[in-house]
């Protein structure tokens, strides 16, 4: 039996973040008492720092990457629970309740949430569905549904993998073999920016397409291949864009 009430550590890995940090932490505050919120730079220089500072209860430097910074996190942390948070997440107002309710059935050492995104169109249905039915299926949520654990079990399973992408789904299914890993029906929010920058339908289809070779054992190694020549293209064609703007 775990804890009546467990203080929640939230751990926030951010990097050029000054955009959105204030209003995400200023959310995360008030989601309850039994909770501190510590936000992990990994070396922004758009003074998302300066704007964090007085609304986290810590804010530190780690090596750039989202293993090293949430490692970082849960190295200072204090909460018997550990909740990773992107900055562009919007929880639930029951969420530390719902999470602390959770963790008091001792066969359960994490979990995460479902996932939605704010906009109407079908192909959102479409990413957030099957994310949510993944979790249950494949056995690995990724860090926008945001993931909590114990901190016992985290360190039991040695903490965020250091590997380039898809760390967050092989933390979970690590926890797996630590114990029972809950999915919660309440639902974050997750800002689409990257897909409405990016393209929605190219975006979610490469992404889907590189989960389902993770599936199926692709190594990680040839996936961030696939990952970074995505990125790649995306950048060219941004630059692209920009030229033809600028020429107009």
């Amino acid at each position: 039996m775990h804890s009546s009430a467990p203080l929640v550590s939230i751990i926030v890995p951010v990097l050029n973040e000054a955009d959105l940090i204030e209003a995400s932490l200023r959310t995360l505050r008030n989601l309850g008492p039994d909770l501190e919120i510590i936000v992990v730079d990994g070396g922004s220089s758009d003074g998302t720092w300066s704007v964090a500072e007085p609304l986290a209860d810590r804010v530190i430097a780690a090596r750039r990457g989202r293993a090293s910074q949430m490692n970082a996190g849960a190295a200072v942390a204090r909460g018997e629970v550990l909740w990773f948070m992107h900055a562009d997440l919007a929880a639930p107002a029951d969420s530390i309740a719902q999470i602390q309710k959770l963790l008091r059935d001792a066969r359960i050492v994490g979990g995460c949430f479902r996932l939605r995104f704010p906009r109407g169109e079908w192909i959102y249905r479409v990413s957030d569905s099957l994310g949510n039915h993944a979790v249950n299926v494949f056995g690995f949520a990724l860090g926008d549904h945001g993931i909590f654990c114990l901190r016992e079990a985290f360190r039991q399973v040695g903490g965020y993998p250091e590997v380039p992408i898809l760390e967050d789904a092989e933390i979970y299914r690590r926890l797996r073999r630590a114990g029972r890993m809950v999915q919660i029906r309440e639902e974050v929010v997750s800002d689409p920016r990257a897909f409405e920058a990016h393209g929605r339908y190219r975006t979610t289809a490469v992404y889907f397409s590189i989960l389902a070779l993770y599936v199926i054992g692709v190594p990680i190694r040839v996936l961030n291949r696939i990952y970074r020549r995505f990125r790649r293209q995306r950048l060219a064609g941004s630059e692209t864009a920009e030229l033809a703007h600028a020429a107009h």
